[in-house]
């Protein structure tokens, strides 16, 4: 029968692998693994925690002959992880620890990976350094340049990755993390070396990463003739990055170029048309800014939902953008409103160019305020004490109008802010972002 459950849980299946579960007399520490990892692994981490919850609390009686293992950690860990629940974190390495298996190395890198990933970089490297050398693995440099890179903190994963034991060999993995860190640092020249000295064949990611990092520092041509000299073709990803680039540098024709691209490829998100719009914008093209407008409306273009979390008393709470499902909407709503009147007189004045909508510019900025972590801040705020570090993890990339605001929450609020979002980590304290706004 745990046979049966691993096929389903590995196949993506699973409720028919819960089934399985619900239907046993009697299981064993492998069948609570097989449904743990499946949960943590798939799409349901909430649950794998809700499962490793009632299995810790209760472990002596449902496991009357065995413990759990490492096994159990791994895949609690994971979950914890996808969630950016440092609560619970904290609570299976506490477990660990008092089953005997927070020594052991799957797990310490399984907590690098998932400190890092709830926004505690200190801890996360706090247990790489309290591994013996000789008992890292690659998995363990990786997870560990992984974090400083996403974190902000390019030239120590650089100076990391060049410290590697010459006995661990850097795989694709590797060179991705230290060519992120190049990436969010403006690293250029160690980008640039770090590439070239790739010992694995770079796929489209290392490509994208060296593009991303070459159009942000200006070199745009140079990155154009990498996506031409690229051995295999360019996907919608890559020449959303160049699209991006453009815009920031204003250069029309590459901008009109990557968005040609992307049509071609059949890329239909939102995200792309404000890009190009922006671009025109910034030149004073009304014209072209309507005929982006009008392709949106004809093309029924798709918006990706953005969604917060935040973690308040080991709850995890989920915000959308314009939110009002939550039980204490009308309290946030109104934090929101003391948030804006506060920040505005600091200087803030609503970024709108990011919406792109036929409506006002009172409209725009309505549609501004209510970003799910604007939301996700202000429950932090009325939720947790004052000087209490506030945690969000977002789906998406965090735009320019929420980067502003995140820094002006720190300095007006005293509060350290920390926001995950889909490329890296922001750190707000006093007004400053972790990324000195390079990203």
């Amino acid at each position: 029968m745990t046979t049966l459950l691993d096929s389903y849980a590995k196949c993506g299946d699973l409720p028919s692998a819960r089934k399985v579960f619900d239907e046993m007399p009697v299981r064993d520490v492998a069948t609570w693994n097989a449904l743990l990892a499946g949960l943590a692994q798939g799409t349901e981490p909430d649950l794998a925690l809700a499962l490793f919850h009632r299995l810790a609390g209760s472990y002596r009686e449902l496991l009357p002959r065995e413990e759990p293992n490492e096994v159990t950690v791994v895949a609690a860990l994971s979950a914890c992880a996808q969630l950016g629940a440092l609560q619970d974190g904290l609570g299976v390495h506490d477990f660990a620890r008092k089953i005997g298996t927070a020594n052991n190395v799957r797990v310490c890198n399984s907590l690098i990976d998932m400190y890092s990933k709830c926004g505690s970089l200190s801890r996360a490297l706090e247990v790489f350094h309290s591994m013996k050398l000789e008992d890292r693995t690659l998995v363990s440099y990786n997870a560990t340049i992984q974090a400083l890179s996403t974190h902000g903190h390019g030239a120590d994963a650089l100076k990391l990755f060049d410290e590697m034991p010459s006995w661990i060999e850097p795989d694709e993995v590797t060179y991705l993390a230290v060519l992120g860190g190049c990436n969010h640092a403006g690293l250029v020249n160690d980008g640039r070396r770090v590439f070239d000295s790739m010992r694995v064949p770079p796929n489209m990611k290392h490509y994208g990463t060296v593009v991303d990092l070459l159009g942000r520092a200006g070199h745009l041509d140079e990155a154009h003739d990498m996506i031409m000299r690229m051995p295999f073709p360019a996907d919608i990803v890559l020449w959303q990055t160049m699209l991006g680039a453009a815009k920031m540098h204003g250069n029309v024709e590459l901008a009109e170029l990557a968005a040609t691209k992307l049509a071609e490829l059949g890329s239909n998100v939102d995200g792309d048309y404000v890009l190009l719009s922006n671009v025109y914008a910034s030149k004073a093209w009304w014209a072209d800014v309507g005929r982006v407008r009008d392709a949106m409306r004809s093309n029924d273009v798709r918006k990706v939902p953005g969604f917060s979390y935040t973690e308040i008393d080991g709850v995890m709470h989920k915000f959308i953008n314009g939110d009002k499902e939550h039980h204490r909407w009308r309290e946030i709503y109104r934090a929101l409103d003391d948030i804006v009147s506060r920040i505005s007189e600091l200087g803030y004045e609503p970024e709108t160019s990011n919406v792109l909508h036929d409506i006002g510019e009172e409209e725009k900025q309505h549609a501004l305020c209510y970003h799910s972590e604007k939301l996700a801040i202000a429950f932090g705020l009325i939720s947790t004490p004052p000087g209490e570090t506030i945690r969000v993890i977002k789906n998406l990339r965090i735009c320019g109008d929420c980067h502003v605001v995140a820094k002006l929450i720190s300095k007006a609020y005293g509060r350290a802010i920390i926001i995950r979002d889909r490329a890296r980590f922001h750190q707000f304290e006093d007004g400053q972002c972790s990324c000195r706004d390079y990203w």
